[in-house]
């Protein structure tokens, strides 16, 4: 029956009535049902999902599914391919071996934690699945030696392990959150600076105004290129250098080449020969007597009586490719500034892009060049030196006792002691020289070893000269406080201690707790505020946290290994290059060399004598029998699996405690720690 409906009714003011509810039963079943109780109804909007039938519900519901089944299989997907190259690491992979004796404490201290955890756990599981631990019982409610062994064990560590723990926890808290401030303040001055538009100017350019004698305006440069055993990266690193755009009656080019293998010495004097016949200043220099790692292939360069007549000296590593007007953006900022000892230019990466390895160390880099050196070099004119990339006065060094042998970190040794004569340094954040990152974990390894234990060793060193230098108090004390204990020392021990021990600690002594915030959202916003100037990694944040984590390992070792003056402190390993370089680079490259055959008339004359050389050079080297290829395997990592294991082990032992942030926390930290332990990081050798 038809509604009965009174439109006049609805414009009186005191009306209440509803009306009589109606039910419109249609008889196609694709159309649904409709219940109306009252007028008023008739103008409310319809719900969206009123209007679905059982057809539509279901066809969602199969999708839902669909989308399920989707997801459960793409995990199921990647943790079979994990599988399968764990497999295949365990049959193949190498074992990594320990040097020295002292390099096996970590490890052995680890693995007992971790079979003290594993037997915890086990401990555990027994008193839950009992129900021990839902009340503590009388002297006369306990059952059988187990069960009184357990209750003591609760007391002991209540009274005695969870106050040590915790005063631990404590203090390492305090440290991170000093370590906090300083990267904040870091950041702040970094913002600072973009928004000032800060920059190192020089305001008269380097200009040859005598049509007689061109070039006689601009200071004598002497360049060094330091290598040793550089098969894939010495054609492109020389090529560079040699197309520097400076007078070639001003500038000398050393290649210094520590190289052990007799076929890489030639072939780097044939390269050398080749610059050398298109007119470039450019010398070879071997020595005989190999000690004192690279700071003694610069010492014995430097001493060369020829050096003498240059004012300064620039440093490029094997695998550096400066452009073409890398001097003249430099060595401009030393006219009219007799003070300023180092100007020091910004590294940028070809590989980049490589492999997750390369890509999280773009991130830690990109901070230390963007933030670090830059802010320090504007508001303290002090930095380290990055051992390559940089312009020296000779007089700086000279004052400041030359090249020393001492530790493995010749740059930062000849930095602190130019910074306590006085000397000022220059970052230029604008500057930058093409190089390359290490592509595979064990390079970078090595690479972060030397890199921490050299500056723990420099310390022991150099501490007591500060102390009695002559410079301001405030200067002794950022040197000291902030750029050797708290940026090298401070750093490694929390984070290793924090996040690798007493975390996993805690979960077995429930009675020593450690913050939410300090597991999640002070390590999230400091892996934020690193990955600021390199904005276009952020996809990266969640693992760069745990790679550095799982780093720490490595960097606490080192740290230690300095500090106490280990075997290995005094380790140097060549990081071993790939010998990549960008697309656009070589094209540059091929085009200028192009045009360097093309016109011959810019270089000097070629002698017969010298003809004879280049050809015996190439003679050498085509009769030389090729070195068989070298087979590569991927190691396996035995401190990083023993952490794994033990922060999986706590992982297991936090789902007792229902501590879901925790659970989560050492899950994926575990699994960050495998997956290095296995050399599933970085490049994966076939």
């Amino acid at each position: 029956m038809a509604p009965s409906l009174n439109f006049s009714r609805w414009w009186g003011k005191e009306s209440t009535s509803k009306g009589n509810p109606v039910v419109v039963t249609m008889e196609n079943p694709n159309y649904s049902v409709l219940e109306i109780n009252g007028q008023d109804e008739v103008l409310r909007p319809v719900d969206k999902d009123r209007g679905k039938n059982a057809k539509q519900f279901t066809w969602v519901l199969l999708l839902k599914a669909h989308k399920a089944v989707g997801f459960v299989s793409w995990i199921g997907n990647i943790v079979w391919s994990l599988l399968g190259s764990i497999k295949k690491r365990l049959i193949f992979g190498t074992v990594e071996t320990e040097k020295s004796g002292k390099g096996r404490i970590l490890y052995r201290v680890i693995m007992v934690f971790l079979v003290m955890a594993l037997a915890f756990l086990a401990f555990e599981l027994m008193a839950h699945f009992k129900g021990w631990h839902l009340h503590i019982p009388q002297s006369l409610e306990i059952r059988g030696w187990l069960h009184s062994v357990y209750f003591s064990w609760l007391e002991f560590r209540a009274g005695y392990i969870a106050p040590a723990i915790q005063g631990l926890t404590n203090f390492c808290v305090a440290l991170f959150l000093i370590q906090s401030a300083d990267r904040m303040l870091l950041c702040l001055g970094c913002f600072w600076i973009k928004f000032k538009k800060i920059k190192p100017k020089f305001e008269v350019p380097l200009k040859s105004d005598d049509l007689e004698a061109p070039g006689c305006n601009y200071p004598k440069v002497l360049v060094q290129i330091p290598m040793c055993n550089e098969r894939e990266v010495y054609e492109q690193s020389i090529s560079a250098v040699c197309q520097l755009d400076w007078p070639k009656e001003r500038l000398l080019i050393q290649v210094l080449d520590d190289s052990d293998d007799e076929s890489i010495q030639w072939l780097i004097k044939g390269e050398v020969a080749k610059w050398n016949q298109r007119g470039v200043n450019i010398i070879y220099r071997h020595r005989l007597v190999r000690t004192g790692y690279k700071a003694g292939n610069l010492k014995s360069a430097m001493n060369c009586d020829y050096a003498k007549d240059y004012e300064f000296v620039a440093i490029f590593d094997a695998d550096f490719q400066p452009n073409p007007d890398y001097l003249k953006l430099t060595v401009p900022h030393f006219k009219d500034n007799p003070e300023l000892g180092l100007v020091q230019a910004r590294w940028s990466f070809v590989n980049t892009d490589e492999n997750l390895l390369t890509r999280l160390q773009n991130i830690n880099l990109c901070f230390h060049f963007e933030v670090e050196q830059q802010v320090n070099g504007v508001f303290l004119n002090f930095f380290g030196f990055n051992g390559t990339a940089g312009v020296w006065r000779i007089k700086a060094l000279e004052e400041s006792g030359g090249w020393l042998e001492r530790t493995t970190v010749e740059d930062m040794d000849i930095a602190v002691r130019a910074h306590l004569c006085g000397w000022k340094f220059i970052f230029l954040n604008d500057v930058k020289v093409l190089c390359e990152l290490p592509e595979s974990y064990e390079a970078y390894k090595k690479q972060q070893h030397r890199w921490h234990s050299g500056p723990m060793h420099l310390f022991r060193l150099c501490l007591p000269t500060i102390i009695s230098s002559k410079m301001k108090f405030w200067k002794k004390a950022n040197l000291i406080l902030l750029f050797f204990l708290l940026r090298k020392l401070i750093l490694p021990f929390y984070s290793f201690t924090l996040f690798c021990i007493i975390l996993p600690l805690t979960m077995f002594v429930p009675e020593a707790e450690l913050s939410m915030w300090v597991i999640c959202y002070v390590p999230v916003f400091m892996s934020f505020m690193n990955i600021l100037p390199s904005l276009r990694s952020f996809p990266f944040i969640v693992p760069y946290l745990l790679f550095e984590n799982t780093m720490s390992v490595t960097k606490f070792n080192a740290m230690v290994s300095g500090l106490f003056k280990l075997g290995s402190s005094y380790e140097w390993v060549v990081t071993k290059k790939a010998g990549r370089s960008s697309e656009p680079d070589l094209l540059e490259l091929e085009e200028r060399e192009t045009k360097a055959m093309i016109h011959p008339q810019l270089y000097r004359g070629t002698s017969d004598s010298g003809l004879s050389e280049l050809n015996k050079l190439k003679e050498h080297q085509e009769a030389a029998p090729k070195p068989p290829p070298v087979k590569k395997l991927n190691k396996i990592y035995k401190k990083e699996l023993a952490l794994a294991f033990l922060l999986l082990t706590a992982a297991l032992r936090s789902l007792l405690s229902a501590q879901g942030v925790h659970f989560y926390f050492l899950l994926f930290q575990g699994v960050s720690f495998l997956l290095v332990g296995l050399d599933l990081i970085g490049e994966q050798m076939s």
